[in-house]
């Protein structure tokens, strides 16, 4: 097999590494399978899966003996294993800890999990790999605990600017479900949950095919009732499903302009080359980053005749629960955009930061803003020392100073690593630093960036000098209930760095 110029890169990095624990980051399209399944073997090598369908994937790359640890599969000494975590977890005394010289973690953001450290404290190889597309989240789980370092990167931004991905024109079209008392299972929305409220969706989402998409169109559906009822609803659309027999036949048709849409469930979400994909709807919605990038990597192939890929996500209420859209596909966290302004997040994909950075600057993100920083903290295990940070999009921490100034620390890395001024530090290292710097050099600024100084007083209900400021600044906003200090932290940024509504 033919490897392009970053993959065997990443290969030559890997093989220069002393024997430890690794993460690899490549984005979803630029072919992390093809990249680990070409690491030459020194031994034994166990790949690690969370889900079934994944397990199976990779043996089409390996010229080898290839065993499964899956439902109903055991492996018998071959040079590869493909387990899923969660029959692996119940087998491990079928293997002798040094049973393999490199371990694989596929998706291994989900590494952090209990029955993965269970697994890999198991073992003992001389490598272990991690392999994610998910971006650095700061505000998701941290995996330093169990990845030494970051030894290799290409990011989506990098694989679309080199030409090796289509780039992305995201829209949002609400359909009109509610999903605010679905509950969430594993990382995601319970799915006998989720299909019962996207119950009544399928003429919404056959109309934004018609208004909307534009050229070959692959739709991602909740269940195979749904998938078969939207299909039903677009002239010539087929639906896709696990029990599909003749999917070949059927991607052979699509390719050559027979089938204008597919409807899958669950089907295309990963390791299917669909290059001629030009638009994508989104109409199962997800809390997983990895998934939502999944599905959308199916169109980020490039086709002759191919500008960009329209990515459409159907939106609708979500509680409290974070739905991933387009600006998951870079790490951005739009928890802090109001849901008024988030309509605004459509576009080309790399505007995006700038609209979801101009879109949670208004007053009801900064007093909510408290609030998801305590969280983010607490997630993390992180001591902020009840500094006023405000956290943007995506994910770095800011802090309003006198005369417009600001003190900013960037968003960490999977491994809760940030860059400052060229140094790799902790990201508790970097929150020490920066309390330390207020103490020493702002002090007389205290009321800008110390909660406990604003929270003696906050509680009480905000002046009418403070609401009067606020009305005249944020035309229209409710000014309603505010408290002191919230009615301060709104005025903090007006005056330090915010911008008016």
């Amino acid at each position: 097999m033919q490897l392009r110029p970053y993959q065997q890169e990443a290969i030559d990095t890997i093989q220069a590494q002393p024997p430890g624990r690794y993460l690899v980051q490549m984005a979803t399209g630029l072919g992390k399978t093809v990249t680990f399944a070409s690491i030459p073997r020194q031994g034994r090598v166990l790949l690690l899966s969370h889900r079934e369908e994944l397990v199976h994937q990779p043996r089409k790359y390996y010229g080898c003996s290839f065993g499964i640890e899956g439902a109903g599969q055991r492996s018998h000494g071959e040079e590869v294993v493909s387990a899923s975590v969660q029959s692996l977890v119940r087998r491990l005394d079928r293997f002798q800890s040094d049973a393999f010289d490199l371990v694989i973690v596929d998706e291994a953001h989900h590494a952090a999990a209990g029955t993965y450290r269970k697994i890999l404290d198991h073992f003992r190889p001389r490598l272990t790999l991690g392999f994610t597309a998910t971006p650095n989240r700061g505000d998701k789980v941290r995996l330093d605990d169990i990845f030494q370092k970051i030894i290799f990167s290409r990011d989506l931004r990098w694989g679309i600017k080199q030409g090796y991905l289509c780039d992305i024109l995201c829209k949002r079209v609400d359909i009109g479900y509610d999903l605010s008392a679905v509950h969430t299972r594993l990382g995601d929305y319970a799915p006998g949950e989720l299909a019962e409220a996207m119950e009544g969706t399928a003429d919404a989402i056959a109309q934004t095919y018609r208004e909307h998409a534009r050229g070959p169109t692959l739709i991602f559906a909740v269940n195979v009732a749904q998938a078969q009822e939207i299909a039903g609803k677009i002239p010539g659309a087929v639906a896709v499903t696990g029990q599909t027999k003749d999917r070949g036949e059927i991607l052979r048709r699509f390719t050559a302009g027979e089938i204008p849409c597919l409807v899958n469930v669950m089907v295309f979400t990963e390791g299917t080359d669909i290059p001629r994909v030009e638009t994508v709807i989104l109409a199962r919605p997800t809390q997983s980053d990895s998934l939502y990038a999944q599905m959308v990597g199916r169109g980020l192939r490039l086709w002759p005749g191919k500008e960009k890929l329209l990515l459409i996500d159907c939106v609708g209420a979500t509680g409290r629960a974070s739905l991933c859209t387009a600006p998951s596909l870079l790490g951005l966290d739009v928890s802090n955009v109001p849901r008024r302004k988030q309509k605004e997040l459509e576009g080309m994909l790399f505007d995006l930061p700038f609209r979801a950075a101009a879109a949670s600057d208004v007053p009801e993100s900064w007093v909510r803003n408290v609030e998801i920083v305590d969280l983010w903290a607490k997630e993390q295990k992180y001591q902020t020392h009840d500094v006023n940070w405000f956290k943007m999009p995506d994910g770095s921490l800011v802090c309003s100073l006198p005369n417009r100034n600001k003190m900013t620390i960037p968003c960490p890395d999977a491994l809760g690593m940030v860059d400052l001024d060229g140094q790799r530090t902790p990201m508790q290292e970097a929150l020490d630093m920066a309390y330390q710097t207020l103490r020493e050099e702002h002090a007389e600024a205290r009321y800008l960036w110390d909660l406990n100084a604003a929270k003696r007083w906050g509680r009480q209900p905000a002046t009418e000098r403070q609401l009067n400021s606020i009305r005249r600044k944020c035309k229209g906003f409710d000014t309603t209930g505010l408290t002191k200090g919230q009615a301060s932290q709104i005025l903090n940024r007006l005056f330090n760095g915010g911008k008016s509504a």
